[in-house]
């Protein structure tokens, strides 16, 4: 895998604005920061081929991400936390470990904790059909729901049945739709109506759409704004000092945010979009405050901490309800390697925060850049070496050795519309395929493991669908099938 080159006058910049910290006062971590930084790892290492160790100013310059924003924890304790990089390409304003990031996706777990805290009150249940909380819109009934309910329980393992993946957002200017709005898929809204279309409970699919029903329900209940409930519920309890959902950021913490970015590295119009979603995609936060929350959740699972949750509200939250979902967070490994955590998405904005509870240890990594997702996996891969996370590094595999011949079959468009707007271009280059799904996924070198399965150098896994003559006529992607177009 050879190591890519940076944009001389981008790296500049970035190493001038490279640390938030003070240098006067002597730091212990420092040692462990500069291995960090020097020493980020691709996601994906080919056997028999070296594994190269990256400079994250080198990584930020080759992915057009300004700014990265980073908390590590160990020992159960914050250890250190830093911004580097820029709020906004072409400013000389510094990314502090204060600085205002989107969440994106990562709002999820954290407005799933407001919502078994409502549980624990007895305003809520797990169990019973959503429909019986809500008040200012319905689930619509259906065939599939006279089979089995949507219950909160689904809906916050992502088993409830329910339609629409993820949110664009709302560009500066746009009128903004109410949540009924948003759920029945009416303008000004401009996503699909959130409908059941499989049995509820019977299988696992990510529904930005369904935890958008849960915000709702919480708020049928209290008849309080979803910002301030989750102030009381979970971001004042826990510590979460510089963290709100409201939507739009309000003019007081305007300056505090960084600038959300597009592939090319220009800042988004209008800096960010507006999310009404607020409990799937509306968090503003730092890597420091995910980090507490994460420390929040640990505590109460074991039993040391009950500002939150209780043990055996925290217990189930951290156990799987449909894999890999627990009520809220993302689960995997066993044992010293269990982790929960979740990844974020929103327009300009990739984030994702792990926390591995029985050895005290976790990361978040918050970027503003649609690029950023790579660049947050080599700085996790670079973590989990210095600080020796347990089963925790880049995926070892073997290269499908493809002739240029059978190359040749692969490249073009794809597209889908729905659930939402999406292109991916393979095209060739010599011997080698690539991939780039703008919004998505940058230009990415494709390593074929399997005779029509590939995996990009950032970790993510995609499969060529061929015809009965072995014409490739799609791509299976993150669950999502996207055919070919002229």
């Amino acid at each position: 895998m050879r190591r890519h080159k940076s944009v001389p006058l981008l790296g500049l910049l970035l190493l001038a604005a490279c640390s938030s910290a003070p240098t006067a006062a002597p730091d212990p971590s420092q040692a462990a920061i500069a291995a960090v930084t020097s020493g980020l790892r691709a996601p994906v290492v080919v056997t028999g081929e070296p594994e190269q160790a990256f400079a994250l100013v080198d990584r930020m310059a080759h992915y057009k991400v300004p700014g990265v924003s980073i908390a590590v924890v160990d020992s159960g304790r914050i250890v250190w936390a830093r911004g580097f990089g820029l709020k906004s390409a072409g400013t000389t304003d510094s990314v502090t470990d204060s600085t205002l990031f989107q969440a994106a996706s990562i709002s999820k777990p954290v407005a799933a904790t407001g919502l078994l805290r409502l549980v624990e009150e007895g305003k809520l249940t797990l169990d019973a059909p959503v429909n019986s909380y809500l008040t200012s819109w319905r689930v619509p009934e259906n065939r599939f729901t006279s089979r089995e309910k949507v219950t909160l329980r689904r809906l916050v393992s992502h088993s409830a049945g329910l339609t629409v993946h993820g949110f664009p957002g709302y560009a500066a200017g746009d009128t903004l739709p109410t949540v009924p709005q948003i759920l029945d898929g009416v303008r000004p809204a401009n996503t699909g109506a959130v409908r059941v279309d499989v049995v509820p409970g019977s299988r696992w699919r990510y529904s930005g759409g369904g935890t958008t029903v849960f915000q709702l329900a919480m708020t049928d209940v209290t008849g309080e704004p979803f910002p301030a409930l989750m102030k009381r519920l979970v971001l004042d309890p826990i510590g979460m000092t510089h963290s709100t959902y409201e939507q739009p950021l309000p003019a007081a913490l305007a300056g505090r945010e960084a600038a959300g970015h597009s592939n090319d590295g220009t800042a988004v119009p209008g800096r960010w979009h507006t999310y009404p979603e607020m409990a799937a995609a509306g968090l503003w936060t730092t890597p420091s405050d995910l980090m507490h929350w994460a420390l929040g959740v640990a505590g109460a699972r074991a039993g040391t901490s009950t500002g939150v949750l209780s043990k055996d509200m925290a217990t189930q939250m951290l156990t799987v309800q449909k894999a890999p979902s627990g009520l809220g967070p993302a689960l995997e490994g066993s044992g010293r390697a269990f982790r929960f955590g979740h990844g974020g998405a929103n327009r300009g904005f990739r984030a994702h925060v792990y926390y591995f509870p029985e050895t005290g240890q976790g990361a978040a990594v918050m970027t503003n850049s649609d690029n950023g997702s790579a660049l947050v996996r080599e700085v996790m891969n670079a973590i989990a070496k210095v600080y020796q996370w347990p089963e925790f590094g880049p995926r070892e595999v073997a290269r499908f050795v493809k002739d240029s011949v059978s190359l040749a079959g692969y490249p073009g468009r794809y597209a889908i519309e729905r659930p939402q707007a999406i292109t991916a271009t393979v095209t060739i280059e010599g011997s080698t395929l690539y991939i780039e799904v703008p919004g998505f996924v940058s230009k990415s070198e494709l390593i074929f493991i399997e005779a029509n399965k590939a995996i990009f150098t950032d970790g993510l896994e995609i499969t060529f669908v061929p015809d009965a003559k072995g014409a490739i006529t799609g791509i299976e992607l993150g669950g999502m099938t996207i055919r070919r177009v002229p």
